[in-house]
Parts: C-alpha cells; structure tokens; sequence
C-alpha cells in the first residue's frame, strides 16, 4: 500500500489515526453525554455541539495561521496534541453534576471542549500540510528524472491522500465502541444494567419529581426496576444510576488522552522523516496593460461568484449530513431497540461504509472518465445533494408510515407501547449508507472543486472559506433537535429532505455555468 509513496506517510498516517480515534471517542457521546451529565434537554446540548463543531473549523484557520506565521508546523502539530490531551484529561474526571454545581461543572465541561477544538485546529490542518509538503518534494525529486517519472509521482499524490484518509475512517470506525462498551462494564461491576432512557428521567425526578407527570413516573419506576436499582428510595436510586452511567463515559475520555499520547509519541520519534511545508516563493514582478488587468479582474469576480455560490450549497449539505451526530443520535437513542447495540455505536457506520465504499466511487468515476463521459466536479456535488435527500426522504417515509409522533411525545408513552412501536436497527444502517455516499461526492471533491476555481493568489483565502461554510453548517445544527421535539419527526426529516433537494436544484441551474468558470 505504501510502496512508492514517500518515506513518512505511514507515520504520518498513524499518527493521524490516533488522534482521530480519540476524537471519536469523544464525538460519538458527545451529545447524549451532555444529556445524561447533566440533564441537558436535546435543544441545549444540540446547541453546545454546534458551537464545538463549528469551533473546530474555525480554529482550523488559527492553527493554519499560526504554524505559517512561526514556520514551526512539527511544533504546532505537538502542541496541539498536548492541548487536545489536557482537554481529555478534564473530561474524564467523574464529577457527579448536581443542583449545586452544574453551573461551573457545565463552564469546565466546555472549557475542556474548547481546548479539544482549539487542539484539534493546531493539529489536523497542519500535518496535511506536512502530508502535501511530502509529495511537493517528492514530485520535485522524480522532475529531475524526467516528465515520465514526474507523471507517475503526481498520480501518487491523490492515492497518498486517500491511504490518509483511510486510516482516519480506521481510528473512527473502532472509537465508536469504547465509550459503550466502558459504560456497559461499569455498569455491570456495580450490579446494573444499561437503559437509554433512564439518565433522562432520573434528571426528571431529582429535579423535580412532585410535578412529574404520572405517566414517566411510572416509566421511571419500570426501567429502573429492569435496570437493578431500587425504588423504595428513588432519589437515591436515580443519583446512584447517573454517578455510575456517567463515571463509564468518563473512563472512556482516558482511552482518548492516551489515543492523543500515542500520537504524540508517533509523531516525535518520526518527525524527522517530515519535511517542513516551505514559504511560498514570492511572484515576480509582471507587467500588465489596462486591457489584461481589466480581463483578469472580470475572470477573479467570475471565480469568486462561483465560488460562493457552492459554499451556500456546502453550507446546507453540512447542516444536513451532521444531523449524524444531532438528530439521528437521538433518534437512535428514542425511536431504535437499543436493547442489543447502544445508540453512540451506530456512529461506526459512516466510517465503515467511507472504507468500503470509497475504492467503489473511485472506479466508478475512473470508468466514466477513461469512456469520456467523466461528470464534472458541480455536476457531481449536485448528484451528492440528491443523494443526502434520499436518506431524508427513506427517514421521513418510514416515519410516517410508523406513525411516530415528536419525540417528546413518544418519550411520554408507556414503555411497553415506545418498545413495541421502535425501529430495527437495519434502518440506520439504510440511512447511513445514503448519507456516506453523499458525502463521498461532495467533501473531497468540492476540496477539489475550490483548488480548480480559486485564484492562485488567494487559494489560501479560498481554502478558509470552505472551512468558514463547513463552519457556518455546523452552527445550524442546533435547530435539528428542535424540530425532532416538536413535530412529528416525519416533518423534521422532510425539512431536511427539502434543504437538499432545493439545494440540488439550485445546483444543477449552476452547473454549465460554473463547468464553464472551472475550464
């Protein structure tokens, strides 16, 4: 796999693959681990992991930044393993939130979210930069052995970038299982077993059990009877499950500080073999007439406009995929049999199905091309677009068809009648598998997409923005839960649906446009 490829892409690769796996850690339960810490509804932790999603991109820039302005990549990328480790360490201490402190123990828990994000910013852009850095030098070299040589070295250049890819889905597709299965343990040690919605009513009771409706009280005493808690003293019962429910997900954040020292320790002995991404060399002075000013300033303006007009797409294809870690968490959590496979281990699917399905893609588009029939890059972010709109349009079907009310609503049935009325898990899998094909049309190639139409003189700028878009996606993200609890989740994932399918339209109105701006 790494033959003929230059010497430090395995490391490189590894080391990435540590880091992400102890992100993932992390992401996978993020969202419902705010839930259950601290009592959080959908609507407020939602809120909490759009502004840390988006913080990642953002930061992003401020890594890219800083390590251009110190010309100290190798340093940036140590130091921000360190950062993302330190973030970890405080999330993996087993403080029981309570009335008295949730305010500063919430502060901290998003302090620790933010130095992860701002870790992750120094990180990830950087050692891609070290990453293309290799195959400049490497592309340099074989120049020197003639245009042939030169060809097959610019052909390892996407496959290198696809082997790093790979091993990133690697570290996200094993990740997903720690957390639960940490959980599941703890849990068991302590003579209890696993209930997703438990966390959920005992913050119910604690909080306030004299106005709690009868019906998720009776909810509350069933699931924690199955569960091996006592309810002869529920208060203390509740306390008790949510001490242990929670101390496992700590645990898990300790498999994530040492994924972000193992990187560490990968990247150190091994960072000699990295090349330092050089200061790009300054343009020489060219004279130009008014008339070819005026004709580069019109094609720049043609660029640009192009430019944005996908972004706006890419914003609500982002706002829609990343629902994965938002809505369809929960409603994994609500509306599937958990009884076998906790909610956060469907996360494993996407990088699964990026493995799997990425070699698929490629031949694909390869085929066409060698037949002249290659799909241009909008044409193809467009079919992307088409695609997330079927996992929305199978999600919103299906949903309709079962009848599901709110979500809020059908937490407040009987156990006995959520049970019966939940999805096999098969239906996640369905949903996934749209979703990761659209996103393997539209991530890498609208990266593709901003190279090609981007001026030369701003390509870093144009870069940032992708990064701003994806950003500004994420911020959206709050407003999935809010619909989830409100309306019958049927009409949540035909808004969904309907973003995409706008989206796809506008883009394909575009597309002889912006094939044009892009030759």
């Amino acid at each position: 796999m790494f033959k003929n490829h230059p010497k430090g892409l395995l490391t490189a690769a590894l080391s990435n693959m540590g880091e992400r796996f102890g992100y993932y850690i992390m992401n996978a339960v993020l969202v419902l681990f705010l839930c259950s810490k601290f009592g959080l509804s959908e609507a407020a932790s939602g809120t909490i992991y759009s502004f840390f999603y988006a913080g990642i991109y953002i930061l992003s820039l401020v890594g890219g930044l800083i390590a251009d302005r110190t010309q100290n990549y190798k340093g940036t990328i140590k130091t921000g393993l360190v950062v993302m480790a330190i973030g970890y360490i405080i999330l993996s201490v087993p403080i029981l939130a309570t009335s008295q402190n949730t305010t500063w123990l919430l502060t901290l828990t998003c302090v620790a979210l933010f130095l992860i994000a701002f870790g992750n910013g120094l990180f990830k852009g950087n050692l891609q930069a070290i990453v293309g850095q290799m195959y400049d030098n490497f592309e340099a070299e074989a120049a020197k052995q003639g245009p042939e040589a030169l060809k097959i070295a610019k052909d390892k250049r996407d496959s290198g970038f696809q082997i790093f890819y790979v091993f990133i889905n690697v570290g996200g597709l094993i990740a997903p299982f720690i957390a639960p299965v940490l959980r599941q343990w703890w849990l068991g040690v302590n003579g209890l077993s696993y209930n997703a919605q438990l966390p959920a009513l005992c913050h119910e009771y604690v909080n306030n059990a004299a106005n709690m409706a009868p019906e998720a009280l009776a909810n509350l005493q069933q699931l924690m009877t199955a569960a091996g808690g006592a309810i002869t003293d529920m208060t203390a019962s509740c306390l008790q499950y949510l001490q242990i429910f929670n101390e496992g997900i700590h645990y898990s954040f300790i498999a994530s500080v040492a994924a972000m020292l193992i990187s560490l320790v990968i990247f150190f002995v091994s960072q000699k073999t990295f090349p330092n991404p050089a200061k790009k060399a300054a343009a020489q002075s060219v004279t130009y007439t008014a008339e070819e000013k005026a004709a580069m300033a019109k094609e720049i303006k043609q660029r640009m406009y192009a430019l944005f007009a996908v972004l706006g797409i890419v914003i609500f294809f982002w706002f829609s995929f990343h629902q994965n870690g938002m809505s369809l968490s929960f409603f994994a959590r609500d509306f599937v049999d958990s009884s076998a496979v906790a909610p956060e281990v469907w996360q494993a699917i996407n990088p699964f199905f990026v493995i799997v399905l990425t070699p698929m893609i490629m031949a694909i588009f390869g085929f066409l091309a060698r037949r002249g029939r290659e799909i241009s890059t909008p044409r193809k972010i467009a079919i992307g677009m088409f695609i997330a709109g079927l996992a929305f349009l199978f999600l919103a079907v299906f949903s309709m068809m079962k009848g599901y009310p709110s979500a809020d609503t059908f937490k407040g049935l009987p156990i006995a009648e959520q049970i019966a009325a939940k999805a096999h898990w098969w239906v996640l899998i369905v949903t996934y598998f749209f979703l990761t094909v659209a996103e393997l049309f539209i991530s890498p190639l609208g990266l593709s997409f901003v190279s090609k139409v981007a001026p030369k003189s701003m390509l870093g700028l144009c870069q940032g923005l992708w990064l701003a878009a994806t950003a500004l996606g994420n911020l959206l993200l709050w407003i999935g839960p809010l619909m989830y609890n409100a309306w019958p989740i049927w009409q949540c994932w035909s808004v969904f649906l309907i973003v995409c399918l706008v989206s796809m339209g506008v883009m394909l109105g575009m597309v002889k446009w912006l094939e044009r701006v892009t030759k």
